[in-house]
């Protein structure tokens, strides 16, 4: 495994594709620390929310980012999950709700917010051993990463996970309506003119829309390994 250790693992794909579970379960499975770039445009959302202030105020929201402190750190409970910490607030919980969620969507297409949140996020996978995801991190954030993933879904898988994922939250949302927010979602993210969502020339791409959590993760797992034998032949030689 030590010859996997420096590697740098993006996965970028559309909401709702599974990134967050794969990411984290891959990282676990090769010891690498799992860096979730949502975690902290969500953050940015709810402190946004919080103080009132408009998400189409770009220089506002720009400079909020500039003054907040987010924190990424492995859950002390040790089964792997990860803990974002907002100005020394344990946000976790918080940020998974459907308002900031879709209050994240629209901060993300803020130039000034995503220029802020790329060098934090460059800064903390520079060393590799990281597994990231994202929706721009093999295109922009880490264009050279040693293995780039775009992992996607059928629009209706995607929504039915989304849907699944807040029923058991106890959010009361409706099928139909979620579907059609997921396609509006690809369709900004695409569209934005700051990192939008774009597949790397090099990604592998997987479609996980029949395929299970740990299935994705080992295929992952085993391109990484692969990965890692090419790149230590280049070094001997």
């Amino acid at each position: 495994m030590s010859a996997e250790r420096n590697l740098i693992i993006a996965i970028d794909g559309p909401v709702g594709s599974g990134k967050s579970t794969v990411a984290r379960r891959i990282a676990e499975m090769l010891g690498y620390v799992y860096i979730d770039s949502g975690a902290m445009y969500r953050s940015v959302a709810l402190k946004a929310l919080r103080q009132g202030i408009p998400l189409d105020d770009a220089g506002t929201l720009t400079e909020l980012t500039r003054q907040t402190r987010i924190d990424l750190r492995v859950d002390s409970r040790g089964d792997g999950s990860q803990q974002v910490v907002l100005d020394g607030e344990n946000v976790t919980a918080p940020i998974r709700t459907l308002e900031v969620a879709q209050a994240a969507s629209r901060v993300a297409v803020v130039q000034g917010v995503r220029e802020v949140l790329v060098a934090e996020q460059r800064r903390a996978g520079a060393a590799g051993g990281v597994v990231m995801e994202g929706r721009d991190i093999g295109s922009v954030v880490f264009p050279d990463a040693d293995l780039k993933i775009f992992l996607t879904a059928s629009p209706e898988i995607r929504a039915e996970r989304r849907w699944r994922e807040h029923q058991q939250k106890g959010d009361s949302i409706d099928l139909t309506r979620t579907l059609v927010e997921i396609r509006e979602r690809d369709r900004r993210d695409r569209e934005r003119a700051t990192s939008p969502l774009v597949q790397a020339p090099d990604a592998v791409v997987v479609d996980s829309t029949a395929m299970e959590p740990e299935e994705v993760a080992r295929l992952v797992v085993m391109l990484v390994r692969e990965q890692a034998t090419r790149t230590t032949q280049t070094q001997s030689k």
